[in-house]
C-alpha cells in the first residue's frame, strides 16, 4: 500500500474546530480505522490543537498520512504571546491514555508540534 497524505492549513480560532474535526473523521475512515479509534483520534486533534493555541500558536498545520494505519502531525505556525495553563497537563494525559507513540516537539520550551498515530 502506498503511503498517502493530506495536509490542512488553518487559522486557531474557534470556528474552524467543527470543520477540522469533520475533516478528520473523514480521513479515519479512508484509513479504515474503526469508530471508537476515530472518535479517539478526533479527541486527539482537538487537545492538540488547544495545547498549541495555549502556546501562542495563531495558525496550525494539520497533517495525516495514511499507511498501515494513521499517523498525525499537529504543527504550531504564526507565534505570539503564550499563555500558560494548568489545562496543558491534563491535554497530554489525555493524549499519553489514547494515542500509540506520542511525540511532542519542542521550540523555545513551548510545544511545537505533536505527532502521534492510530491503528496498525
Amino acid at each position: 500500500m502506498m503511503k498517502e497524505e493530506m495536509t490542512l492549513s488553518f487559522p486557531l480560532k474557534s470556528e474552524f474546530m467543527t470543520t477540522v474535526r469533520l475533516a478528520t473523521g473523514g480521513v479515519c475512515s479512508l484509513a479504515g480505522l474503526d469508530l471508537d479509534e476515530s472518535e479517539d483520534c478526533k479527541v486527539c486533534v482537538t487537545e492538540s490543537l488547544l495545547i498549541l493555541k495555549r502556546n501562542g500558536y495563531r495558525a496550525a498545520t494539520l497533517t495525516f498520512a495514511a499507511d498501515a494505519g494513521l499517523r498525525v502531525c499537529v504543527r504550531g505556525a504564526e507565534k505570539s504571546e503564550a499563555t500558560p495553563s494548568d489545562e496543558d497537563e491534563i491535554s497530554y494525559a489525555l493524549l499519553g491514555a489514547l494515542v500509540n507513540g506520542l511525540d511532542l516537539e519542542k521550540q523555545d520550551d513551548c510545544v511545537a508540534a505533536i505527532g502521534f498515530a492510530f491503528g496498525s
